[in-house]
């Protein structure tokens, strides 16, 4: 008897509390307090009357992500209105506040707040809406929303991959003017908070920062704007990595072909097109990666110039090849056209065409053998002849100038050995100039 007098009154206890469920009892006192269904809530506050203010802050979760090439950037972010609605007053003795999800959000006004360029946007629904309002007793409403938005922002190429770029997501209210609502920061600068966790693989952030204006549009009228600016400098190092690293090699590859022989024509030109083909490789996948822009870019001045660096030394060794060429084609004529050439007085130098005459041939009867010079030792006394001729010293003089500039200019290892000192030396200038301007 005793056990079934506890379980009743077990029993009856939890009738007791399943009556004074207080979502039961909260749920009639929340229709009669927000007295939602009294008002037209299709009409913003003190309608007729002067602008409602409504207050903004933001809180940066992530920014997730910056695109060249589409020009956009991605953010995530906690987005909060503060206003004050009097039809939303209600009596209370402790002045607590009530909070509700997005559902009474659809039965209530709020601002139609929006992203201007924003290309994409959305509030997030996992695992329901993110979506959050609180009701004072005094009529003021925070409304807060998580909200992911993909927006434009206008970069500048020119220093790529050596600038900064600053962007900026602006909000507004679609309907409503500054004359029916006003729209401000709610505490200054001090209302855009972010993470401290925030970063991106190629930028640094540097500054974050608020700004308001009017914005004005000639069918409509006058709008408050505010915007949520931020600064981004580009990480180098990558870039330094898979750009400028290689390229720079690149140059001085080209370079070995100076201490090649100029003969081996086979190594010279293999390594100077091997170097020009991996530069315009390097120029191609930089490009890919950006947005076709019209103007040029700082990395395709540096990429450019080093092309032309590749590409004069290929031309060096065809220049080089070209005056070895043309040398060895006149040396091959003084051999024909002295190769009849007979023996010589110390006093006189006897030139013939081609055939000995009998008289020459009887005048060189009484010469021995020993007394004949070499085909080679009568080239040279031919030129020491030619040049020590019975001229004015005036003229001889001219005549050993231009002999000796001719042969600086068809000294073809001449060349080289310039080209190992003006090649490195003016790539060395050039990276001074570019590094100390756009750094």
């Amino acid at each position: 008897q005793r056990h079934w007098t506890n379980a009743i009154a077990v029993f009856c206890s939890h009738i007791f509390k399943k009556n004074h469920d207080m979502t039961k009892a909260w749920k009639g006192k929340t229709e009669q307090l927000l007295r939602v269904d009294e008002h037209d809530f299709t009409m913003r506050p003190a309608f007729g009357g002067p602008a409602i203010p409504v207050g903004v802050d933001v809180q940066v979760e992530s920014l997730d992500s910056i695109s060249e090439v589409d020009m956009d950037f991605t953010m995530t972010l906690y987005l909060r209105h503060y206003w004050k609605d009097e039809r939303l007053s209600f009596p209370s003795t402790n002045n607590k506040s009530m909070t509700f999800d997005g559902r009474l959000v659809k039965k209530i006004w709020v601002p139609d707040v929006f992203f201007v360029h924003s290309k994409r946007s959305f509030i997030h629904d996992t695992t329901t809406d993110n979506i959050m309002l609180r009701v004072f007793p005094d009529g003021h409403v925070l409304y807060s929303m998580r909200v992911t938005v993909t927006a434009m922002c206008n970069m500048d190429f020119s220093c790529f991959p050596l600038d900064s770029q600053t962007c900026s997501l602006e909000l507004e209210s679609y309907a409503y003017t500054d004359e029916d609502l006003m729209l401000y920061w709610k505490n200054g600068n001090e209302s855009l908070k972010t993470d401290e966790k925030i970063s991106l693989s190629q930028f640094l952030i540097q500054k974050f920062h608020t700004t308001s204006r009017l914005a004005f549009y000639s069918s409509t009228g006058w709008y408050n704007r505010l915007y949520i600016n931020f600064t981004l400098r580009r990480h180098i190092f990558f870039f330094l990595l898979q750009t400028y690293f290689p390229a720079t090699l690149m140059v001085m590859l080209s370079w070995v072909s100076f201490w090649i022989d100029h003969r081996a024509v086979p190594a010279r030109v293999s390594l100077g097109i091997t170097t020009v083909l991996t530069m315009s490789t390097i120029i191609t996948g930089v490009n890919a990666s950006m947005p076709r822009v019209s103007y040029i870019k700082a990395v395709d001045i540096y990429l450019w110039v080093s092309f032309v660096f590749v590409f004069l030394s290929v031309l060096e060794y065809a220049a080089v090849n070209y005056l070895t060429t043309v040398q060895e084609r006149k040396e091959r004529k003084l051999q024909k056209r002295f190769s009849c050439t007979c023996g010589i007085p110390h006093s006189k130098t006897m030139m013939l065409d081609g055939n000995c005459s009998e008289s020459d041939a009887n005048s060189l009867a009484g010469y021995t053998r020993n007394q004949m010079a070499p085909e080679e030792e009568k080239q040279e006394k031919i030129v020491v002849h030619l040049a020590m001729s019975n001229e004015s010293n005036s003229s001889r003089k001219r005549g050993l100038k231009g002999h000796m500039g001719l042969r600086i200019i068809q000294n073809t290892h001449a060349i080289d050995k310039y080209s190992r000192l003006i090649f490195p030396g003016t790539y060395i200038f050039f990276n001074l100039i570019y590094w100390s301007v756009f750094s």
